[in-house]
């Protein structure tokens, strides 16, 4: 498929009825959270992480790097190419978030290095919960609605995920479309909650990732803080 900005024309996989593009959502706020995603990488302790120290950031990077240049500026350039790379990217970082919590809840069960110290263990599950929340929000922000690039261009009538401002629509801007920080708020406050908010799951897919979510989450919070104040005791 090949790449192209958005008109006012229509087009055969065009806006629907009523519907028109949109400038396409600045790229700084999805690299800022991959970029900080890799920062809290690199700082977790050596037996949380995925690999080596540098090995799932530099994987990060390269694939950030090459959605960059292929869709700089802003993201509204359809590519079946720029989808992969976006899904891959996404996908590392649920790896790497699902694994450091698989291995920080080993280490809480069996005793680890970090859970002697209360200071260590909360920085360890600080890191840990930092990435699950980035990790989920940039989930959401990928795969609702076919993508960024997709919801400039159109946004279909049935999202995965329905935001106020669909729910109310005369509450909203005309011809408005969810950014990144409202994927963030999103994967946030299901982290906290335990459970939807303000933001409504409506495909299969959504609610099983908000509930593998908020379990994570739950194991996280629950146990890192048991055993902080146990350490502290």
């Amino acid at each position: 498929m090949t790449g192209h900005r958005p008109t006012g024309h229509r087009t055969a996989d065009g806006p629907g009825p009523g519907q028109q593009p949109v400038p396409g959502e600045a790229r700084w706020p999805m690299a800022t959270a991959v970029g900080t995603a890799m920062v809290l990488t690199v700082l977790l302790p050596d037996d949380l992480r995925l690999a080596p120290r540098w090995v799932v950031p530099l994987v990060e990077g390269l694939l950030l790097v090459a959605l960059i240049a292929g869709d700089p500026g802003r993201i509204d350039r359809r590519s079946t190419a720029l989808r992969a790379l976006s899904i891959a990217l996404v996908g590392v970082l649920v790896l790497s978030a699902a694994w450091s919590t698989a291995q920080l809840v080993d280490d809480l069960v069996h005793g680890g290095n970090e859970t002697a110290s209360a200071a260590a263990l909360l920085r360890a599950g600080g890191g840990v919960w930092g990435n699950t929340v980035l990790a989920f929000s940039l989930l959401y922000f990928e795969l609702d609605s076919g993508g960024p690039a997709v919801r400039a261009h159109r946004m279909p009538a049935a999202p995965a995920l329905a935001f106020p401002q669909q729910l109310t629509p005369e509450l909203s801007p005309p011809h408005w479309r969810p950014r990144y920080i409202d994927y963030l708020y999103l994967g946030l406050t299901n982290s906290t909650a335990f459970s939807p908010t303000d933001v409504m799951p409506l495909a299969p897919w959504a609610k099983i990732a908000m509930a593998a979510q908020s379990i994570i989450s739950l194991l996280i919070l629950g146990l890192v803080v048991a055993r902080a104040v146990n350490v502290l005791a």
